[in-house]
């Protein structure tokens, strides 16, 4: 299976279906630039935002338009102001709920199940529980059949791109290797409209 091949329309079709039977909105914009304009539609000026570290976020300017822009409570900027070694907890409890999260994800099911793997797991809490609102932004070679397919897909493509990115970013010897530490898994979301997954037919993140 090629797992950087856009789904065709069948397939995203079925998966936004089955998604929304189990309790999350789905669009599907043509590219990263509406995906933007999609986004900056849905945020409420002056809300409270958490921008998870994103290839997609990045490549589609949402980072760099949220962080910078000023219209936003930015949770970063208060991450940043406070010290890990005497305020971790009060970091984590910023970080676990913020109002609105927007993100990635690193698999979507045909049968609407999203997969999210982590090394620290620091996104997950926002993700599963914690924030009042999720966007994701998903390009769709991240559709697969089912959950062995997102398993494999996370496993043997997501994994080693990410090792190669982590020593890039971080200057890390070539014997770091990430790891799929942490794994959330949402089968069905209980609170109507709390997230959703803005679809782009091209190729973002991996």
């Amino acid at each position: 299976m090629q797992w950087n091949t856009l789904a065709n329309d069948d397939s995203l079709n079925k998966t936004i279906a089955a998604l929304k039977e189990n309790g999350m909105d789905a669009l599907v914009v043509e590219t990263g630039e509406d995906a933007k304009k999609k986004i900056v539609e849905l945020l409420p000026k002056n809300a409270e935002v958490m921008t998870m570290t994103s290839i997609t976020l990045d490549t589609i300017g949402v980072t760099e338009h949220v962080n910078d822009s000023g219209d936003y409570d930015l949770v970063k900027e208060k991450l940043i102001k406070l010290d890990r070694e005497t305020q971790a907890s009060e970091m984590q409890q910023l970080g676990a709920a913020p109002e609105w999260t927007i993100g990635s994800v690193h698999a979507v099911t045909e049968d609407g199940k999203v997969v999210v793997a982590s090394n620290t797991g620091s996104q997950l809490p926002a993700y599963a529980y914690g924030s009042n609102h999720v966007i994701w932004v998903v390009g769709t070679q991240k559709i697969v059949p089912n959950l062995d397919d997102a398993m494999t897909r996370i496993y043997d493509y997501v994994l080693p791109i990410e090792t190669k990115r982590a020593r890039k970013a971080y200057n890390l010897p070539d014997t770091f290797h990430s790891n799929v530490s942490k794994l959330l898994i949402i089968n069905k979301e209980l609170v109507p409209q709390r997230i959703t997954i803005l679809f782009v037919k091209e190729q973002l993140g991996f």
